[in-house]
């Protein structure tokens, strides 16, 4: 208990924790900080091309062995199967309705891939191995969980009336997988990756200095801009009640124990580990809400986004990242 709790007061003095609560705090006291929306989305695309360019060379170099396959697999199950216990916690704890509980579980069950990117972050500044091809599940986890959450919509929606008025908005199948599977930060995660793979590290050197190098400073910058966004999210909304607030802390904990089981079982070394943590334990504000607002119009959009903006994401990047990390490394192997 005492390394776990050093080591979150050593990840509250990092860069990039002090950024988000630099944020935090200037959104808070009504400061005029802030970064141009065309600046954000660009430090995003940067981001994401960097991480998925990681991955698809890490992919080249290593190859794919049958240990990492089944992790695929489990990750592709976890992020399905996920949304299911978070729709029962929020219904339980948040008293939601059920239409808006399925969109929120949905967020649950997929990833935050910039949660992601600053694990991978405090796992090199821990000095401890892992591989960048565990990228790859973290774009297979984006989409399973947007289908449980319309499968729990449709199924617990509400009784005839409320039933044919979900179907009555849904939009046409076409237009809804197209927001799915061709979501931008989607698109571009798989794109860099496959790019990644057919240039390998030859490919990575040549644009290693524009593309990796500058990658802390860049995710600094983002983590910023989150910490303004945040506190927008709360000014505008206002705190959720404390039985859902506890549920936006115990769903990522619940998907963190599961996500650290299957690591173990699977015999998965303690950095790639504490990453699958991370994908289990975190909440997407990027493809679902998107998915959701298509999908799901009834929905309270607004909570889902506060919820796992600014509740979740900074649970996990203040605590949840020394905690997966020293779960990771006295359960798993090196």
């Amino acid at each position: 208990m005492a390394s776990i709790a050093q080591a979150a007061a050593e990840n509250l003095l990092s860069p990039m924790v002090l950024f988000f609560a630099l944020g935090l705090a200037a959104g808070w006291a009504k400061s005029d900080l802030a970064i141009p929306e065309a600046i954000a989305k660009a430090l995003s695309i940067y981001l994401m091309m960097s991480i998925g360019m990681k991955g698809g060379i890490a992919l080249a170099e290593n190859g794919i062995d049958q240990r990492f396959l089944l992790l695929c697999l489990a990750g592709i199950l976890l992020s399905f199967l996920l949304p299911f216990l978070a729709y029962v916690l929020f219904r339980r704890l948040g008293g939601i309705e059920p239409v808006s509980a399925a969109a929120i579980a949905a967020h649950y069950g997929s990833i935050s891939i910039v949660t992601y990117i600053a694990a991978t972050a405090y796992l090199r500044e821990a000095g401890l191995a892992f591989s960048d091809q565990m990228v790859a599940i973290a774009a297979l986890m984006e989409t399973p969980a947007i289908m449980a959450g319309l499968f729990l919509a449709h199924r617990f929606g509400a009784p005839a009336a409320g039933t044919a008025a979900i179907s009555a908005n849904r939009p046409p199948l076409g237009r809804m997988a197209h927001e799915v599977f061709l979501n931008g930060s989607v698109t571009l995660l798989i794109g860099a990756f496959v790019i990644g793979w057919l240039t390998g590290g030859k490919g990575g050197e040549s644009v290693a200095a524009f593309m990796f190098d500058p990658f802390k400073g860049v995710l600094c910058l983002f983590l910023l801009d989150m910490g303004l966004l945040a506190a927008r999210r709360l000014a505008q909304s206002g705190l959720p009640r404390p039985g859902t607030l506890l549920a936006g802390i115990l769903v990522p904990l619940c998907g963190a124990g599961v996500a650290l089981l299957i690591a173990a079982l699977l015999g998965i070394p303690a950095g790639n580990g504490m990453l699958f943590v991370v994908l289990g334990a975190s909440a997407s504000y990027i493809a679902v809400p998107a998915a959701m607002r298509l999908a799901l119009p009834r929905a309270d959009g607004g909570l889902a986004i506060t919820l796992s903006l600014a509740v979740t994401f900074p649970f996990n990047i203040v605590l949840g990242l020394p905690l997966y990390a020293a779960m990771a490394q006295a359960l798993l192997q090196p």
